[in-house]
């Protein structure tokens, strides 16, 4: 009996593909599309046109209450607590890789498939499932997907994950699918045109609360319009003539101020970090040398990380970073292995 997948569609190529990919290798297929945020997230028509190209089934799923209260409350606020979140890191961990895995399981699939440029790998000595980095450096999503657990590995599969980004545009081509010249979908998908501030002025009214822009010494040198409209590392459009070049280095939202200063001021060679999850092992007990990101986009900083009280993980830097932003993820690899991750706290 053919194994059956039921293949995460948001109506792009790369689901698209997914899909056209493990119908190839023998697999009972199916799409299914999460109603998540209306008319902003994944076109459920475009989902459907491939399914059916491919003459497989589309499920409609609606998890709009879900993703509502635990990513776009969480996103709003976290920015109210002047942070920055990653929405997209949840989202995965409790809609994705949680709602539609148990809707998955409990209509009878064996797998769960998503367009995730990652790979699964398996560690003979320890029994344990890995997750690695997608082939291609630049499309690699395993950063996203450091909160998955070893029972959802085991019925998941990333079938792009040994792919470019070139080679699964030639595929869509060659399999006339219609999504093949589909551009990239935007960074947050609740967020019209990625504008976050357009977006929290509309649901959070209340962050525009204006406040004092400070140098380190407490002087005062501006003004802001809520500190939710800034980030730590911030350069550009903080309306500040100081004469030098001036970071956010600091938010604080006991006192709605932002903290400037140059960027030496940015540079730390420690970091906190909570609610750490870990994919090889179960829990970090000894010190252990890794390649860490502090944001999806930022390169690869070595570091030591370590056990720390309160549940959290201490991470030393080789040499000093700038940047480091409280909300964010920071995820911990050796080698191409994700060895886990957790939330960034304020130092």
């Amino acid at each position: 009996m053919k194994k059956r997948v039921l293949v995460a569609m948001s109506g792009g190529v790369d689901s698209s593909v997914t899909a056209a990919l493990l119908q190839q290798k023998g697999y009972a297929v199916e799409g299914v599309t999460l109603k998540l945020s209306p008319g902003l997230c994944c076109d459920i028509d475009s989902a459907r046109t491939v399914c059916d190209h491919l003459k497989v089934p589309h499920r409609l799923l609606d998890a709009q209450a879900e993703f509502s209260q635990s990513i776009v409350g969480d996103f709003i606020s976290e920015y109210r607590r002047g942070r920055t979140p990653n929405p997209c890191i949840r989202c995965n961990d409790l809609v994705k890789f949680r709602v539609l895995l148990l809707y998955a399981r409990s209509n009878k699939f064996d797998y769960l498939a998503t367009g995730h440029y990652a790979r699964i790998d398996s560690e003979p000595a320890s029994s344990r499932l890995l997750l690695k980095k997608g082939v291609d450096a630049g499309k690699d999503q395993s950063y996203f997907l450091y909160r998955l657990t070893q029972e959802q590995l085991q019925h998941v599969l990333f079938p792009l994950g040994g792919y470019r980004k070139t080679e699964v545009r030639e595929l869509a081509q060659r399999l006339k699918l219609s999504a093949a010249e589909r551009p990239e979908s935007q960074e947050i998908c609740f967020v019209p045109d990625n504008d976050y501030r357009s977006f929290l002025k509309e649901h959070a009214p209340e962050t525009l609360r204006p406040g004092d822009m400070i140098l380190m010494d407490g002087t005062t040198v501006g003004r802001h319009d809520g500190i939710a409209f800034f980030t730590v590392g911030q350069r550009r459009k903080l309306g500040v003539a100081a004469g030098e070049r001036l970071y956010v280095v600091r938010v604080e939202p006991s006192t709605n101020r932002l903290v400037l200063g140059q960027h030496d001021a940015l540079l730390t060679k420690e970091m906190a970090v909570s609610e750490p999850h870990f994919i090889p092992f179960d829990e970090l007990k000894t010190p252990m040398a890794v390649d860490v990101k502090i944001r999806y986009r930022s390169p690869f900083v070595s570091a030591v990380i370590e056990p720390f009280p309160q549940k959290r993980v201490h991470v030393a830097f080789d040499r000093p970073v700038a940047g480091v932003c409280p909300g964010q993820a920071a995820v911990f690899y050796d080698g191409d292995t994700v060895v886990g991750g957790g939330i960034i706290e304020p130092s």
